[in-house]
């Protein structure tokens, strides 16, 4: 029986990635940080097409800053990430937006000046709607159906972040990653917009690095996990659900010496 607040793994109704799937994204030996705080100590990871990785970790445990260096938005100090064979270490974010990255910040971002409608064809690139690319992502965001002539800067906190993630989803992003994607949603409406967006992700056969606040619920959406310690990887499962009440997830959590001493601009968690 699922706990209140749980939701049922989209793995029920889905097959997992198949084994034989090609890394989609591969990262060897990455370290980073800013200034002369090294955040990242070498971290590797591999995450193939259709696949949703949890990245847990506590509170300046360097999660946001992997994603950034995956994106393109930070340089590391050291180590390389392939992007479906090819390294694109020294590509700008630009670049490998272009080759199908795709990528939420913490937050979310929008044009509150510009309709819900004309957000979403930005993003899909020709400034107006297509219903094509439109349609599959608002069926995934109700309320952002009945709004798409309102303002941007007129939706509340948590549909602005449900605008953020659909402008994400419209590119159709080979490679998804996501900085707590249900920041400011209701836990009711986060629980079922992560299900949602994760199985549609995989159905596209998207490859997804997932950091989430609600990391519980995460962990039911998820086929593997793994957790930063102090910019290391010292844990990961190929059973994410396992690790909800576990003592190891518990103590991967707490924080160590050196947690939360990045500089504050950065928001790396």
């Amino acid at each position: 029986m699922m706990q209140p607040g749980q939701i049922e793994s989209v793995n029920a109704g889905l097959a997992g990635p198949a084994a034989e799937n090609a890394i989609l994204l591969r990262a060897k030996g990455v370290r980073a940080g800013y200034g002369k705080k090294e955040i990242l100590h070498g971290v590797d990871l591999d995450v193939k097409a259709g696949e949703i990785v949890v990245l847990a970790g506590a509170n300046g445990a360097g999660k946001s800053t992997f994603l950034k260096v995956v994106a393109g938005l930070l340089k590391p100090s050291a180590g390389t990430i392939w992007l479906d064979g090819q390294d694109v270490t020294r590509l700008p974010a630009h670049r490998r937006s272009r080759l199908g990255v795709g990528y939420l910040l913490q937050g979310g971002e929008v044009f509150p000046s510009l309709t819900v409608q004309e957000n979403l064809g930005i993003a899909i690139g020709d400034g107006v709607q297509s219903s094509n690319a439109m349609e599959p992502v608002l069926s995934l965001f109700p309320p952002l159906r009945a709004k798409l002539q309102q303002r941007a800067g007129l939706l509340s906190g948590g549909e602005r972040q449900m605008l953020a993630l659909a402008m994400v989803l419209v590119t159709r992003p080979r490679l998804l990653l996501l900085d707590e994607p249900t920041a400011a949603l209701a836990p009711t409406v986060a629980a079922e917009t992560l299900r949602k967006v994760c199985k549609y992700c995989q159905e596209q056969r998207m490859g997804v690095v997932l950091v989430e606040q609600r990391l519980r619920e995460a962990l039911y959406v998820a086929h593997r996990a793994v957790a930063l310690v102090l910019g290391r990887l010292q844990l990961q499962t190929a059973e994410p659900r396992h690790w909800a009440d576990s003592v190891d997830l518990h103590a991967c959590l707490l924080p160590g010496p050196g947690v939360g001493q990045e500089a504050p601009h950065t928001e790396a968690r």
